[in-house]
């Protein structure tokens, strides 16, 4: 358990410096939450054509009331912990990378789900979309990363199981 959290830790103090760095931010961080308002753009205008993205914001054209992607709201900071726990994790890479690419796709799913009841909730009500926004999403997410993690590692534990199996 302290090889796990020691290596766990090291893992998001690097992963997360990483981030940060300029050339990260340029080629990674802002194109992909680019990207993000894009799809959460296209997703909506299959039932609301007025909403566009901008850049990072997804706004109503008509209305002018949106949501700009910030840093921590592109679930990249959610990926690189549940990236941490995978790695720290006793397994195989091979599946450690299918635990990482299946956890990236679960997580964005969930927050692009986020980035549009937010869009909505900031027409609806402002109360409602600063909790959303600051208490239940942030802990909605978490609790993905965490879901996916369980699920992770109990597949490595089967994995291995059978593995022994067909050893025996």
């Amino acid at each position: 358990m302290f090889r796990f959290i020691a290596i766990f830790v090291a893992l998001l103090v690097g992963l997360f410096a990483l981030e940060l760095t300029k050339p990260v931010q340029e080629a990674l961080v802002t194109p992909w939450t680019f990207l993000l308002a894009r799809i959460s753009a296209t997703l909506v205008s299959f039932f609301d054509p007025g909403v566009i993205a901008y850049d990072k914001v997804l706004m109503h054209a008509t209305s002018g009331i949106g949501v700009s992607i910030e840093a921590g709201c592109n679930g990249i900071e959610a990926c690189i912990i549940l990236s941490a726990a995978i790695l720290a994790y006793p397994a195989g890479w091979r599946i450690r990378l299918i635990g990482i690419v299946a956890g990236f796709a679960a997580i964005q799913a969930v927050n692009i789900l986020r980035v549009i009841t937010l869009f909505y909730l900031a027409a609806w009500n402002h109360e409602a979309f600063e909790f959303a926004h600051l208490y239940l999403w942030q802990a909605l997410i978490m609790l993905d990363v965490l879901i996916v993690w369980l699920i992770w590692v109990r597949q490595v534990a089967r994995s291995e199981a059978s593995r022994e199996l067909a050893l025996a």
